[in-house]
């Protein structure tokens, strides 16, 4: 299986130090190259710039896809090019937070979750304890609606 992530989830992830579970989940991650490049900016934090400096070896970084539509063109340049990548490799899911770019993405036919929702399969095949990952996001600038929060935690097990 093979998952393809725009910058938000997989740097969150990374500051609340549960990145690892992601080949467990998904097997292979793929980057667009603009995703590498954002989670390496300067205005990027000091552990998400760490991490993307020296990728581990289930991650595959792959050059920024061209084309588009109108739709597309109003997401920013990562989400874009995750959105296209997923499609050029035919990925089974890509992870993004955004709401207009989850849209975006499922109007296009790909499977979408996002931080919350990789964390909750997480935690129901043991990988992570949800309840200390949500805490963790919580102490970060992770913004999300209290409704999503509640509805990942009573799907994924916490009422």
């Amino acid at each position: 299986m093979i998952a393809v992530t725009d910058t938000s989830p997989l740097c969150y992830l990374i500051l609340i130090g549960e990145a690892d579970f992601l080949p467990k989940l998904f097997g292979q991650v793929g980057l667009p190259q603009v995703v590498q490049d954002e989670l390496l900016h300067d205005a990027a934090p000091e552990a998400v710039r760490a991490w993307a400096s020296d990728l581990p070896s289930w991650v595959a970084v792959y050059d920024n896809p061209q084309g588009g539509s109108a739709p597309l063109a109003k997401l920013q340049a990562g989400e874009q090019a995750a959105i296209l990548l997923a499609e050029a490799l035919g990925a089974e899911i890509v992870l993004i937070d955004e709401k207009a770019a989850r849209r975006v993405a499922t109007d296009r036919g790909l499977r979408v979750t996002g931080t919350l929702g990789a964390l909750g399969e997480a935690a129901t095949l043991g990988l992570v304890d949800l309840t200390t990952a949500v805490e963790r996001l919580r102490a970060t600038n992770f913004r999300y609606s209290p409704a999503l929060l509640k509805a990942t935690l009573e799907r994924f097990g916490r009422k």
